[in-house]
């Protein structure tokens, strides 16, 4: 099996391994984080450095995902993900297996999606994506760059959403709406 890293050793970093160990494709080699101490683990997997460490832990692993959550602001998540490309990573798409990510949905570089959410047809989601837990993204939806969609989530079709933006738990985007780049909607707002 590949070897990958993971990219913050917070709340997310957790959920994401429970994905990552499901998923089956990937063994995680350990977490980097920005700072390390030798007791420091995540569900069992060591910090194995921080982020200065990158450079040469890439002559040693060729995956990396980043797992630092995203609420308000994407930026942590935009430059750790743009670290990591520039470095040569390669940042895999991870799915659970009980989530549904239809055959002409496209899904790009980096974006994690997580137990029983819905990807439905002709979606395009963009990189470094969190599709949270049972979150839906119906039909024709377009999500860009650095977005994270929270739990339970429902994204009807037709809509449009920019860059780095946030769709909070329980929250409801009409069909056929547009949400403009680095916009942030409330927990259960419609």
């Amino acid at each position: 099996m590949k070897e990958i890293i993971l990219l913050g050793a917070g709340g997310h970093c957790s959920a994401v391994i429970d994905v990552i160990e499901q998923h089956g494709l990937f063994t995680i080699a350990g977490i980097v984080d920005k700072t390390t101490q030798s007791s420091e683990n995540v569900n069992g997997y060591k910090i194995i450095g921080v982020d200065d460490d990158l450079e040469l832990l890439s002559r040693r692993y060729s995956y990396a995902l980043v797992t630092v959550g995203q609420i308000r602001d994407s930026g942590i998540r935009k430059n750790l993900f743009n670290k990591l490309k520039a470095l040569g990573y390669k940042l895999p798409v991870i799915a659970s297996p009980s989530a549904y990510i239809s055959k002409s949905a496209k899904v790009e570089e980096g974006t994690i999606v997580m137990t029983n959410a819905f990807i439905g047809a002709n979606v395009n989601i963009g990189s470094n994506c969190i599709i949270n837990t049972s979150s839906v993204i119906e039909h024709d939806t377009k999500i860009g760059k650095n977005c994270h969609i929270a739990t339970s989530a429902v994204v009807n079709g037709g809509v449009n959403i920019g860059d780095e933006v946030f769709i909070g738990s329980n929250s409801t985007v009409i069909q056929n709406k547009k949400v403009p780049d680095n916009f942030f909607v409330k927990a259960g707002c419609i």
